[in-house]
């Protein structure tokens, strides 16, 4: 007799610790059983020992939301690099074509420049200072141009020997220095080179 009350009390704990469903159809019949309901009915868990109901079907929702929320978060983070790397790739195009430039312009004065006077700051191979600024880099090989011009016009700098990006740059005002084979440099920021 004991040994059949122990084989029925753990059954009877394994059951209960399984849980109960309550599963509901659209005409409003309820259903107990043991296992979860069918797809199409109302599916509650009731935990036995708490007594606390759980909708599964809304759970799932939940659940479903979240995983669309997350997939949404992803796709929006994947677009947002993508347009990055698009957005650096043409300003890296634009850099290139201003280098182009300024090579141009070397080339058709040789007395004025020398041949490495603005050389080319090449978008994978960037200086640590103008790493810094890379975001503006056709915006500085085209400053880098006007500036060797703007101090050529002021008649002390008969020939350019170097145009680079100058440490006292800031994000609001990229400066500039420009040495001559005269020995004198000049120092324009931004502002100066595009009067």
């Amino acid at each position: 007799m004991r040994f059949t009350l122990l084989i029925l009390g753990y059954l009877f704990s394994v059951y209960a610790s399984a849980g109960i469903y309550k599963c509901k159809d659209a005409n409003g019949n309820t259903e107990y059983r043991s296992t979860p309901c069918e797809i199409g009915l109302s599916n509650v868990e009731i935990n036995i020992k708490t007594g606390a109901n759980t909708d599964l079907d809304e759970k799932n929702k939940q659940q479903e939301l979240a995983q669309k929320e997350q997939q949404a978060a992803q796709e929006k983070q994947r677009l947002e690099k993508e347009q990055l790397l698009t957005k650096q790739a043409n300003l890296n195009k634009e850099a290139v074509n201003e280098s182009a430039k300024n090579q141009l312009l070397i080339k058709n004065n040789p007395d004025q420049f020398s041949a490495y006077a603005i050389p080319p700051y090449l978008p994978g191979k960037l200086p640590d200072l103008v790493k810094t600024y890379q975001d503006r880099l056709p915006e500085i090989e085209r400053l880098r141009r006007q500036g060797a011009e703007k101090a050529l016009a002021t008649g002390q700098c008969v020939r350019v020997e170097s145009v680079e990006l100058h440490t006292k740059s800031t994000k609001d005002a990229l400066m500039f220095s420009i040495n001559c084979s005269s020995g004198k440099s000049f120092y324009f920021n931004e502002q100066e080179i595009k009067e």
